[in-house]
């Protein structure tokens, strides 16, 4: 538990990092206090710029300190890094500003191990961002198994012997040598950048120091090498820095910090991913907990994902193989072939109540499953691609359905392995029988590989668990690329995936939140509240006496800073528009709008495209409507975008094509003049031929009577309303935010003005297209 040091009565205003807090932000923090207080969850929408963070954490913390509260610590998730970033430096903020006599409100951000392994960090000991995890769990195996019961030494003489290593090299006496030592985080560790090993069994010297100092019965903080109550925020350098440099596991010591801290960052997967939560931070999920959701308008679908559950080919392919090496040596004993692996083999089966028959009808299961794949897979590509294996490079995502995606019912694979003697307890003991084939080849054999079987063998037993009405069944056909497969072979350029789309995540939504002892979800795109309500499980809660509490602040700022226009052009969709490229009214009349605000708006104008293939075409018309550079930011990598965003905000005025459903139109900080204006073209529906959104639809129309507007129209419009957020961020700031569409100027039988809070609604004015440069020039004349 974290301890409190500072006053006995406590107020949410010594916590708060400001002199003092917006009318708004006091409202909201007084609201998630008290709602906590009777286990509920403050609802809160916020326009960008009015202090959610803060008043999320300040909200928190104040319970945290509060001696009269039982909360013991605040966990943040995130989906955005930018918006991780702000909490920590919000968590400064408070921590700068506290009385003096407080302690620092210690905090932490969890990362993964890529980024605390010194030996990762530094690209050493045969370990990178590739392989740390495989390794990782080797090494610490290997570990465990020499100082283990019945170990060879105990881990104080391997964290010596690693310390000896060390020595040694530096006492050879080489002028010419180097350091030998390992360095992470600008501190020396007291190991060898080489894996150390003993009776040429390699292991991890941090881990073996963590084994050192764990206590025999007692809290894991004890093996903590460095205090913590009195260092605020521990940065991922930070941890590494004192972890490492003490001789100790960095990733070890920030799991054993985790229930102790007052304040850890984290991601949704940190919560609500089942193995995550089962492996990590379980102690984190429970009623002492004040958890804040933070761009909570994307709690749903990233929840969806992480609940979805599927098994790839190639996992099938490799765990068919690791059956194979487990149930030979003892099919080689009983024919009188005796080999040393057939009676660890029987141990470890009677063990874990697995028969070899039950691992020979898993094995057979997968290798039948995989023709039937393959047969499925190849009809497919038939039908859709003629000729296709004469040339693989063309061939694109796609999902085979299973069922149709709007009538639920059983899927044809579970029907196929009906009748092909396969049962549900087929599927359902694949779990524990790949669990133990995983125990059995780790005792045998001495690799770092991550078995194939366990993940397997869960995949098929969820497909076997998961209900038809509300899950969904298909083969994801994802493009990869293997030489090592046929030429002819729609493996060479595929990994197909057997997935169990989870279609209406709200109840496991629900059920996690329901293990919190209060919180806040919050975001600046929440309304319609009704319907986030109903779609992320907290009616639910509402419905089991846990109180949920609503509050909407739209922009504070001076009305007079900003101009807000929904340009009547007609609606951007399919059967308007055509194809990229072609040339009609529609068309016409985005990229004269379009350019119309860039040429008018002086600085920096996002335009947002409903996708990528929609931005390529507006930045090539846009290159020759507007003097300023055109940047088109295309699905890539952080890196790629990291370099975008600085060309973007340096030097002169330019304008950044991008999609609506990427990167840079959400949690991306455009505060002081990064950003003059900012243009959404369109409402950026997903594909919904799409037989995955289809099914998605289907569920909501079922659960909640309205699946168009709940699964599809909402989230959309909340994409639309993160982009033209970007623009105005603090008091002095000023610009322009345009909606292009006539669903955002009028009201209609598709239209979406009912989707926007009343603030929004009222300011934005329908404007006629002829209107857009009189209303820009009126308005940057009073600015300028």
């Amino acid at each position: 538990m974290a301890v409190a040091t500072g006053p006995e009565s406590v107020t949410w205003q010594e916590v708060f990092g400001h002199p003092e807090a917006y009318p708004e932000q006091a409202d909201g923090i007084e609201t998630a206090i008290a709602t906590a207080r009777n286990n509920g969850f403050a609802v809160v929408e916020g326009a960008c710029g009015t202090g959610k963070t803060m008043l999320a954490l300040t909200a928190g913390i104040d319970l945290v300190r509060d001696p009269d509260s039982d909360y013991e610590r605040v966990f943040v998730l995130t989906s955005v890094k930018q918006q991780l970033r702000q909490f920590e430096a919000d968590l400064r903020t408070i921590n700068e500003n506290l009385p003096n006599e407080w302690n620092p409100v210690s905090g932490l951000t969890l990362v993964g191990k890529a980024d605390v392994c010194p030996y990762s960090r530094q690209r050493c000991g045969g370990i990178d961002d590739s392989t740390v995890y495989d390794r990782c769990e080797a090494l610490r195996d290997r570990t465990r198994g020499l100082v283990g019961d019945g170990g060879r030494t105990s881990a104080e003489a391997l964290a010596k012997d690693a310390r000896e290593q060390q020595t040694g090299l530096l006492n050879t006496g080489s002028a010419t040598a180097g350091p030998s030592y390992l360095e992470t985080a600008g501190e020396p560790t007291p190991y060898p950048k080489s894996m150390p090993e003993y009776e040429n069994v390699e292991y991890c010297p941090f881990y073996a120091n963590f084994l050192a100092d764990l206590p025999d019965d007692g809290d894991p903080i004890e093996a903590v090498p460095f205090e913590f109550d009195d260092k605020g925020l521990i940065t991922t350098d930070d941890l590494v820095s004192l972890a490492a440099g003490a001789g100790s596991c960095p990733h070890s010591v920030m799991g054993a910090l985790l229930p102790h801290v007052e304040v850890v960052v984290g991601n949704y997967y940190h919560a609500f991913d089942p193995t995550t939560v089962g492996t990590f931070t379980g102690a984190l999920v429970d009623d002492s907990t004040f958890v804040i959701c933070d761009e909570a308008h994307m709690l749903e679908p990233r929840v969806r994902d992480l609940v979805s559950v599927g098994v790839g080919d190639r996992t099938l392919r490799d765990a068919e193989s690791e059956f194979t090496r487990v149930i030979q040596p003892v099919e080689f004993d009983d024919a009188g072939k005796s080999t040393a692996d057939a009676e660890l083999v029987r141990g470890e089966l009677q063990e874990a109540d697995v028969t070899l028959r039950e691992l020979k009808e898993t094995r057979d299961f997968v290798r039948d499953l995989r023709e039937e794949l393959d047969r499925r897979v190849t009809a497919h590509l038939d039908s859709e691609y003629t000729g296709w294996r004469a040339d693989l490079t063309e061939l694109a995502d796609e999902e085979i359905p299973l069922r149709d995606p709007e009538s639920p019912g059983v899927d044809a694979l579970t029907e196929w392995a009906d009748e092909n003697g396969y049962d549900e307890w087929t599927w359902v003991r694949a779990e524990a029988t790949g669990s133990a084939v995983a125990r059995i080849l780790d005792s045998v054999e001495e690799d770092d590989k991550r078995r194939a079987a366990p993940a397997a063998g869960r995949a098929l037993s969820t497909w076997a668990y998961a209900d038809h009405e509300k899950h969904f069944r298909e083969i994801d056909l994802e493009r990869t690329w293997d030489e090592m497969e046929p030429p002819e072979s729609w493996r060479r350029a595929y990994n197909a995936r057997l997935s169990v789309h989870n279609c209406v995540p709200g109840e496991a939504i629900a059920e996690r939140l329901g293990d919190f002892g209060g919180g806040v979800l919050m975001s600046a795109t929440l309304e319609p509240i009704d319907v986030f309500r109903r779609v992320t499980g907290l009616d639910a809660l509402a419905d089991d006496g846990r109180p949920i509490a609503e509050r909407t602040f739209g922009l504070g700022f001076p009305e007079s800073n900003r101009a807000s226009f929904a340009v009547d052009v007609p609606k951007f969709t399919h059967s308007n528009r055509g194809p990229p490229g072609e040339e009609n009214e529609t068309r016409l009349a985005y990229t004269d709008a379009a350019a119309e605000v860039c040429q008018r708006s002086p600085g920096n104008v996002l335009v947002g495209m409903p996708n990528y293939a929609e931005a390529e075409w507006m930045a090539g018309v846009l290159e020759a409507r507007t003097d300023k550079p055109v940047l088109l930011d295309e699905a890539s990598d952080d890196g790629a975008t990291e370099e975008l965003k600085r060309d973007f905000f340096g030097g002169d005025g330019k304008v950044l094509v991008t999609s609506l459903r990427g990167t840079l139109t959400e949690g991306v900080d455009y505060s002081g003049d990064k950003l003059s204006a900012a243009v959404v073209c369109g409402v950026p529906l997903i594909n919904t031929s799409s037989p995955r959104t289809r099914a998605v639809k289907t569920a909501y129309d079922r659960e909640f009577g309205s699946g168009f507007e709940t699964a599809l129209t909402v989230p959309a419009v909340r994409k639309a309303r993160q982009a033209i957020g970007r623009v105005i961020r603090g008091t002095d700031e000023v610009g322009v935010r345009v909606f292009v569409d006539a669903r955002y100027a009028r009201d209609s039988w598709n239209g979406v003005r009912d989707y926007l809070p009343e603030q929004e609604c009222e300011e934005f004015r329908p404007v006629s297209p002829d209107m857009l440069g009189f209303g820009l020039d009126q308005f940057w004349s009073t600015i300028e």
